[in-house]
């Protein structure tokens, strides 16, 4: 699979230079325009008129001094106006900002404007306490995840980006970075074993289903893939890459981390069940296994539609507003590209149970012999009287 995967990558390599691409001139963003950081060192408030507000009505506004901490003029102070939407949340003293750095022009010394909140200081202890937990309580499979997980946007960025960006078909593109990323995860967390190869059968599944379905549900629905400013933006500046291939490409890669979870369980599902009671026939086996997966199939379900509202609320919020009929609304083409991206994930997803678990039934046999692996009791000590016989070490 590895020789196929990496034959497919090279055939889909980038055959053209996609460097010289950038958003330089278009929404704002002008050549010469660098960022740098900042913190507040006074914020005063002033009455403007904000957006959104009514004619006449004014809102509250902030000029603030900031001293540069990084940039051409470290180490200096300079004034930059804040609107009332970033204003809302408060910004104390001290408080870390980005700012957009225009190029001196005409003798003219650089002008600064504020572009964002500074956040890499807490991402970056979020991203140690993440890594450090996954360590400590899953040790060495949890470094392997890491590593993996690591290797795996090599993939996205080195690959399925550049790839994307060149025009070349963005539904090969998916699969192929997606299959590998998954070869590459699984084996590397989960080690190589016939259950791995097993929870891997079950994701390339889910994937093929998912691109198949996605591939109809696109073209009978008509999308287009330009749902928003952003996707204007793109079109603008790299004209060959396909919208709507782009957003097929979108819903594989979407159900690639919830499909690995589900199949990676489901086959543990089958292994386990096999060791508890080594002299099921296989229709038993699958009759547990499958009651196992049928509770992560209704509980994934309702997780995929949660995790999307937590994400579209602002959408959600806009929905409840409008004017429109609801019809029109859920079948727009914002909404209408998550709704799809989440029945097509969701499809694959429900499908790949059944078929990872036939598929580690027929497997688990082969797997050390008949019986269950012996396994230390230290790992399972609440096992420890199930699995001992009389006059057997445990320890």
């Amino acid at each position: 699979m590895l020789v196929v995967l990496a034959v497919a990558a090279v055939l889909l390599w980038p055959s053209s230079d996609t460097g010289g691409l950038s958003t330089k001139g278009i929404a704002g963003n002008a050549p010469g325009t660098s960022f740098v950081t900042a913190r507040a060192v006074t914020v005063r408030q002033f009455d403007c008129q904000g957006v959104g507000a009514a004619p006449g009505e004014r809102v509250r506004c902030a000029h603030v001094t900031a001293r540069l901490t990084s940039g051409p003029d470290a180490g200096t102070t300079v004034k930059v106006d804040l609107d009332p939407t970033h204003l809302k949340i408060g910004v104390p003293v001290g408080r870390g900002l980005e700012l957009a750095r225009f190029r001196p022009v005409a003798g003219q010394p650089a002008s600064y404007a504020f572009a964002d909140f500074s956040r890499s200081t807490p991402m970056w202890w979020l991203a140690v306490t993440f890594a450090l937990l996954v360590a400590l309580v899953a040790r060495l499979k949890g470094l392997a995840a890491l590593v993996g997980l690591l290797l795996s946007f090599g993939v996205l960025i080195k690959f399925i980006i550049p790839a994307l960006l060149a025009g070349e078909d963005p539904l090969a593109v998916g699969l192929v970075g997606c299959a590998t990323i998954m070869v590459v995860l699984l084996y590397l967390a989960h080690g190589v074993s016939i259950r791995t190869t097993t929870a891997l059968v079950g994701t390339l599944f889910g994937l093929v289903t998912s691109a198949i379905l996605g591939t109809w549900a696109v073209g009978a629905t008509h999308l287009t893939g330009v749902a928003s400013e952003d996707d204007f933006t793109l079109t603008a500046i790299a004209g060959q890459v396909k919208l709507s291939g782009l957003l097929l490409c979108g819903i594989i890669v979407a159900s690639l981390g919830i499909l690995n979870d589900v199949t990676v369980t489901q086959a543990s599902a089958v292994w386990e069940l096999r060791a508890a009671n080594p002299a099921a026939p296989p229709r038993q086996l699958f009759s547990g296994a499958m009651r196992i997966g049928r509770d992560h199939i209704a509980s994934t379900v309702y997780t995929i539609v949660f995790a999307y509202a937590g994400a579209a609320l602002p959408i959600l919020l806009l929905i409840n507003i409008s004017q429109s009929p609801l019809g029109v609304v859920l079948t727009g083409e914002a909404l209408a590209e998550e709704i799809i991206r989440t029945l097509v994930g969701s499809i694959g997803l429900v499908l790949s149970v059944p078929l990872t678990t036939a598929v580690g039934v027929a497997l688990v046999r082969f797997a050390r012999g008949h019986g269950p692996p012996p396994r230390p009791v230290r790992d399972r000590p609440w096992a420890a009287s199930a699995w001992s016989e009389p006059g057997q070490d445990t320890a």
